[in-house]
C-alpha cells in the first residue's frame, strides 16, 4: 500500500492503481517493478505537508493495489481504463503509477479529458516504433489522434524525430523546451486536464532510474512546481517509467510528485 492511502474505496476521493506494464520499453527494462519500488521509497516522508497545512492520510487516498500486466498491450489498457472510469464514476481521481508510458492511454480513456499535460524528455509523437503502435514511445500521438483530445503541452521535451518535430508544429501540440518550462504557466478554462508524469523529463542526475535517459533535462523542483501548478485543473494523473536500475531516487521522485499532486488537488478543492 502507498504510505498513507488509508482510505476505503467506498469513500476514497483519490484511487491509486498500480500499472506494472514492461512489455515495450526500447532500452532498459524494469518498469514492472515501478509500482511497488514506488510505494517502497514513499515510506519516510512525513505525513504532514506543511505548504497545504494537510496531513496525507486525511485527505482519503485509496491504494487498490496493482493490476497485473500481461503482454497484450490493447488489451490490458481497455481492462485498465475500467478500473480509472470506475473511480471517475465515483467521483474519485484515478492515479495510476506505472509501468511504461503506454499505461497512460488506459488513464486518458477512463477520464476523457480536453487537455493532456505531459511532462516528458521525449515527445512520443511516433505512429509506431519498430513496427508497434503500441510502443511507450508513441503516447502523446496516439491520446491525440485515437483518443480524442483536443490539445497536448509536452514539458521538458529535447529529442525526437524529424516526423515527431514535424507534428509538434501541428495547431494542437505545445512543446515547452526545459529551459522555458520554469517560466511555463497554466493557462485553462474550463477544460478537463490529465497530467502524466515521465520520469525521464528529469535529468537523469534527479532519476537515473528509468529505461531511456536523456541529458540535459528537469530538475525535481522544476517537476514539482508543474505538478502543483497544473493539479488544480485535472482530473486524473499518473507517473510512469520507473525502474528498478537506481537507488530509488527515480522512485523517490514519483512518490513525492504524486504526494504533491494530491496535497495541491485537495487544497483547492478546500
Amino acid at each position: 500500500m502507498f504510505p498513507g492511502a488509508i482510505a476505503d474505496r467506498e469513500v476514497a476521493d483519490y484511487v491509486i492503481v498500480g500499472a506494472p506494464l514492461d512489455i515495450s520499453t526500447s532500452f532498459q527494462p524494469g518498469t514492472r517493478f515501478g509500482p511497488n519500488r514506488i510505494r517502497r521509497f514513499a515510506e519516510s516522508f512525513d505525513d504532514y505537508d506543511r505548504r497545504t497545512d494537510q496531513f496525507f492520510t486525511d485527505l482519503r487516498v485509496h491504494d487498490a493495489g496493482d493490476i497485473r500486466a500481461w503482454d497484450d498491450a490493447p488489451e490490458y489498457s481497455e481492462w485498465l481504463a475500467g478500473s480509472v472510469r470506475d473511480a471517475v464514476w465515483d467521483d474519485a481521481v484515478p492515479l495510476i503509477l506505472g509501468g511504461e508510458h503506454t499505461v497512460t492511454a488506459a488513464g486518458v480513456t477512463g477520464v476523457e479529458p480536453d487537455v493532456f499535460v505531459c511532462l516528458d524528455a521525449h515527445l512520443d509523437l511516433r505512429r509506431e516504433y519498430d513496427g508497434n503502435e503500441w510502443s511507450h514511445a508513441t503516447i502523446t500521438r496516439r491520446v491525440l489522434d485515437k483518443l480524442d483530445v483536443d490539445e497536448a503541452i509536452i514539458l521538458g521535451a529535447r529529442t525526437g524525430s524529424p516526423e515527431e518535430w514535424e507534428r509538434a508544429e501541428s495547431d494542437d501540440v505545445t512543446v515547452v523546451e526545459p529551459e522555458a518550462v520554469a517560466d511555463w504557466n497554466p493557462d485553462f478554462d474550463d477544460e478537463s486536464v490529465y497530467l502524466s508524469a515521465d520520469i525521464d523529463a528529469a535529468d537523469p542526475a534527479f532519476a537515473p532510474g528509468t529505461g531511456t535517459k536523456e541529458p540535459f533535462g528537469l530538475t525535481s523542483r522544476e517537476m514539482r512546481d508543474v505538478v502543483r501548478a497544473v493539479a488544480p485543473y485535472t482530473d486524473g494523473f499518473d507517473v510512469v517509467e520507473v525502474n528498478d536500475r537506481d537507488d530509488g531516487q527515480a522512485a523517490s521522485l514519483a512518490a513525492k510528485l504524486l504526494r504533491e499532486f494530491v496535497f495541491s488537488h485537495a487544497a483547492t478543492d478546500d
